[in-house]
């Protein structure tokens, strides 16, 4: 008999599928990341079908005995206590498991955070990458945040509340203060709530209020490096810029924030052309 998938709500309960219903139902037991809190759940729906806990504590010592029961020609149902299971969830190696014993494995789909939130976000979605939760300190964090510098897909991670603020602080010390972000908290709950802006403005929009809810961030992929060029180009732009009106110093700034370079080199370029070359 097959593993089955399946999602449950990640918050409102009436997310649960009919097909999620009907399969909790059929099977001959459910391997619950929470027995009591998937207990409210089937309680809810009036399904009676026995639990077996499987979680990170136990996997283990349980993935044996969910295999043996499996070939024996009982059906499991795999649950984690919101959401898709496997996903930042207990599951990967019972479904790896079943995989390489040539058991089958049917996902039964449903809510999940990491779509919710991307889907309501209002950035990219063609190219998207989860992260999960991040590592919580150590050089790991540090790797992890690094590598989001220069990732131009948009990224999707989970965070506690207790811990925003410093990921926030993190965020902007790595990739800056001005790249967007979406604080997405109590996804399909009662105080479900979207915040948008820049990781700054999430700075200080935190700094009066206490984070509540657990979150998904979505944050904004880089944005493609701009093309780099010549000194000779640099003169010629900057030349053009004074002679349309604008002093050696606004004329830097402007070009150094379109070519990410730093205005204080650019305003060294600019102060060594002769006045005489700035002549129509």
């Amino acid at each position: 008999m097959p593993l089955y998938v399946v999602a449950t709500p990640i918050g409102n309960l009436e997310d649960m599928t009919f097909r999620a219903i009907r399969v909790l139902q059929a099977a001959d037991l459910i391997a619950a990341e929470d027995t009591r809190h998937t207990g409210k759940l089937l309680q809810h729906f009036h399904i009676t079908t026995p639990q077996i806990s499987y979680h990170d504590h136990n996997r283990r010592s349980r993935l044996p005995e969910l295999l043996d029961r499996l070939q024996q020609g009982k059906a499991i149902a795999l649950v984690s206590d919101a959401g898709m299971p496997g996903i930042s969830d207990p599951g990967y190696e019972l479904v790896q498991a079943c995989a390489e014993a040539g058991i089958e494995v049917i996902p039964i789909p449903g809510a999940s955070a990491v779509v919710t939130a991307l889907s309501a976000s209002g950035l990219p979605t063609e190219r998207f990458a989860f992260e999960g939760f991040l590592p919580t300190k150590g050089q790991e964090r540090r790797d992890r945040l690094d590598s989001f510098r220069n990732e131009p897909r948009t990224l999707v991670f989970y965070e506690a509340p207790h811990r925003l603020r410093q990921t926030l602080t993190d965020l902007a010390e790595v990739v800056g203060g001005d790249r967007l972000i979406v604080l997405a908290r109590e996804l399909t709950k009662l105080h479900e709530e979207f915040w948008r802006g820049t990781v700054e403005e999430a700075i200080a929009h935190y700094e009066t209020r206490e984070p509540q809810g657990e979150f998904t961030i979505v944050l904004a992929g880089a944005q493609p490096d701009a093309p780099l060029l010549s000194e000779s180009a640099l003169l010629a732009e900057l030349k053009s810029l004074i002679r349309q009106g604008l002093s050696r110093s606004q004329a830097s700034r402007q070009l150094a924030q379109q070519t990410s370079l730093p205005r204080r080199e650019i305003y060294q370029l600019a102060l060594s052309i002769p006045d005489s070359n700035l002549l129509e």
